[in-house]
């Protein structure tokens, strides 16, 4: 492939790449090697200070139900009065995607002078890495989050520190439906020159 097929192709897959839900997932996922790359494409993000500031934990399948009642203990930490069916539907969300990793953010430690900022750029990049990766490989992928992020029932399953955030899952599967590719802005709409 020469430069010039090598950028239409990058750019190509940047135009096409679109978040997908979890519910718009379904096996198959990515294969053991496939997943090998995506950690790959995470480990070329900048990371000032060489400081890894992030981490990922891989879930499971047989991790699924546990995740499930950390997601139906969330909510009860949020509404006491969750009714039956809205925990279960809490429950529901750790079986979605085939694939399902938690992106985590260090926060602080040894190096004060990164801030929170650049820590969370890294991450950033490293996830947009992941999302590339993913959609080059013909999955559908997306970040998730939400309520559930802070909550200790989270952060106890997951063992956060407490210089530790949650972020946002990552998932990752076979679209079964997609959706309508979302107009993105143009330049114009965010850059100015000073």
């Amino acid at each position: 492939m020469d430069q010039i097929d090598t950028i239409d192709w990058t750019l190509e897959l940047l135009r096409k790449r679109q978040q997908t839900s979890p519910k718009r997932l379904m096996a198959p996922g990515p294969s053991s090697p496939q997943i090998r790359m995506l950690f790959d494409a995470a480990a070329q993000a900048p990371d000032h200070g060489l400081i890894l500031p992030w981490r990922f934990v891989q879930i499971s399948d047989a991790a699924r139900a546990r995740l499930g009642e950390a997601f139906a203990a969330a909510l009860l930490e949020r509404d006491p009065a969750a009714s039956t069916q809205q925990l279960q539907d809490a429950r529901d969300k750790a079986q979605r995607a085939p694939f399902l990793a938690l992106a985590i953010a260090r926060t602080q430690d040894d190096h004060p002078e990164i801030p929170v900022s650049e820590r969370l750029v890294s991450l950033g990049s490293a996830l947009q890495n992941m999302l590339l990766a993913v959609h080059a490989q013909g999955f559908g992928a997306g970040l998730v989050s939400g309520q559930a992020m802070n909550s200790q029932a989270l952060r106890a399953l997951f063992g956060l520190g407490g210089n530790e955030q949650a972020v946002c899952f990552v998932v990752v599967g076979t679209v079964k439906s997609a959706k309508a590719a979302r107009i993105r802005p143009a330049p114009e709409a965010f850059v100015t020159t000073l």
